[in-house]
């Protein structure tokens, strides 16, 4: 089969595509052609046995979907995005990529018509829901974004149920935790400090934390991303239902939980590395976020995540650092 890849440039991206690569198949059926697309051109991984073309492009501009889709892929996973900051601080910038790109795909698949029907996976986030929330979210709580960025997120999964419902597609939306521990540098993602503040420290930098450590979060790692996004593209769609978006499994701590997650993996030394530095701009964002979820049809199909934060952390340690953790 023909597998494309949105946002192959980004860090979940490449770790999918590094995963396509090695495996060679998604499930039981085996991957004959990997195309990666990113705004720039995103790494081809070492060592691919298969062939793997890769297109730089603005996802915003609707002939870019054009060509995305125009040899039929028969799995298309769509991780194109700018992150929640980004989203917030431009708003047109948001709409353009988040949403119309988005909606320009979906159309792009309608256009080609005579039975084509490839599954889509869809990268959404917990930001479609917005404070006040129950704790833990139920799996059937009604989409309220607070954020621009939760809006877009959410305007995507409805389309991606009517589009699947109309038969133009086979969509499966899969509502991402926020990622940690992000490996390289910060982004402009308004969780991205949930990353710094042990990423940074294991590797003997000082990292800033700009909210209390009363924070509550959902998390899950890079590894368990990928995980969600390959068992998303092989499930039977059957089983899914008409509800096509689907809460992950994470890990719910508070931002003190997991400093000290960190002292136990990393020790005192790690933990000494973090300056708090109160960033009201931010933490007014992340108190309209969801902080656990009930993730009781995710887990029924069988996706999976980590057990603690300790296990997150010991993943990045082993991914991204091979083992060693500064002193």
């Amino acid at each position: 089969m023909h597998v494309l890849v949105t946002g192959a440039a980004g860090m979940i991206g490449a770790k999918l595509a590094r995963h396509l690569v090695a495996d060679g198949r998604i499930g039981a059926r085996e991957i004959a052609r990997l195309t990666l697309h990113d705004v720039v051109d995103p790494p081809v991984p070492a060592g691919a046995g298969l062939p793997v073309e890769t297109i730089a492009a603005d996802i915003g501009d609707p002939a870019t979907a054009t060509r995305l889709v125009a040899d039929r892929p028969d799995v298309i996973v769509h991780l194109a995005a700018i992150v929640s900051g980004e989203a917030e601080a431009d708003f047109e910038k948001g709409y353009r990529i988040n949403l119309d790109g988005g909606r320009a795909l979906f159309e792009a698949v309608r256009a080609h018509g005579e039975g084509y029907r490839p599954r889509v996976v869809f990268a959404s986030s917990v930001a479609v829901f917005g404070a006040p929330l129950p704790e833990p979210v139920p799996e059937d709580h009604a989409l309220t974004p607070l954020t621009s960025y939760g809006t877009q997120k959410a305007i995507c999964e409805l389309l991606l149920a009517d589009y699947t419902r109309r038969g133009i597609l086979d969509g499966v939306g899969i509502r991402l935790p926020t990622i940690c521990v992000r490996p390289g540098r910060p982004n402009k993602a308004a969780s991205g400090f949930f990353s710094s503040i042990v990423r940074e420290p294991l590797v003997g930098e000082e990292a800033v934390l700009p909210v209390s450590d009363d924070v509550r979060h959902w998390h899950a790692s890079p590894r368990a991303a990928v995980g969600f996004l390959l068992h998303a593209a092989a499930l039977d769609g059957a089983a899914i239902g008409p509800h096509r978006t689907l809460d992950m499994p994470g890990v719910a701590v508070t931002v003190g939980e997991q400093i000290e997650a960190l002292r136990r993996v990393a020790g005192d030394a790690a933990v000494a590395r973090i300056r708090r530095e109160p960033d009201p701009a931010i933490a007014r964002i992340i108190a309209g976020w969801p902080r656990a979820f009930a993730p009781t049809r995710a887990l029924a199909l069988g996706f999976r995540a980590e057990d603690s934060f300790d296990e997150i952390i010991r993943v990045h340690v082993e991914d991204e650092l091979g083992g060693r953790i500064a002193g």
